[in-house]
């Protein structure tokens, strides 16, 4: 059954720390898109409140209209998703780990898959299902960003604290912007070690 599928899809995944133009390049690609006649469907997750209303929104600014989702597979119920030439996911690292297989099943009937998001966490580590989807996509581009401490490129996200590097063991999603991250280089990264006896002390 699978030879039966258009071959025309593929994925692509636009990846890096905050602050590296990631919804910059998406919202690029989108309005390309649009101009050579594609239909296009955008989704976002849920979870991600950051702008009012369900739109990807760039740090210029600049915006589009989206879906909001709680579930990777709540995207192949969305209106109208069938007939669009381009889907495209911002904020990826934020959806479950099922969202490989959805992309893996829109891009087999023929879809221009574009997912954007955080390939790691604050402390480094792979985020979410992109470390999956960047294994089976045709296309990855891994953006960088300036670090904010010596101004070297930077592909990692510094989460602040009152102005102090989080520790390890805060929570891994805490929604913010300029107030709470700043992008960083491997060097200047830092995260916040404390052992257990330390936090039993106060």
């Amino acid at each position: 059954m699978r030879n039966s599928f258009p071959r025309e899809g593929w994925v692509e995944v636009i990846c890096g720390s905050m602050f590296s133009g990631k919804s910059e390049e998406l919202l690029r690609r989108l309005r390309r898109a649009e101009i050579a006649g594609q239909k296009v469907l955008v989704v976002k997750p849920a979870l991600d409140a950051r702008h009012p209303g369900a739109k990807v929104q760039s740090h210029d600014g600049r915006s589009w209209d989206a879906h909001s989702v709680q579930r990777a597979d709540e995207i192949l119920l969305l209106p109208g998703v069938e007939e669009k030439r381009v889907v495209a996911i911002d904020e990826a690292q934020f959806l479950d780990q099922d969202l490989a297989e959805v992309v893996q099943f829109l891009a087999d009937r023929g879809k221009r898959v574009i997912v954007s998001g955080l390939d790691m966490d604050f402390r480094g580590y792979p985020f979410g299902p992109l470390p999956n989807i960047m294994c089976i996509a045709e296309y990855v581009d891994k953006l960088q960003a300036i670090c904010s401490v010596c101004g070297q490129p930077a592909f990692r996200t510094q989460r602040l604290v009152e102005g102090k590097p989080a520790a390890e063991h805060d929570p891994l999603i805490k929604l913010g912007a300029g107030e709470s991250y700043e992008a960083r280089c491997r060097g200047c990264h830092e995260v916040r070690h404390v052992n257990n006896l330390s936090m039993l002390d106060g």
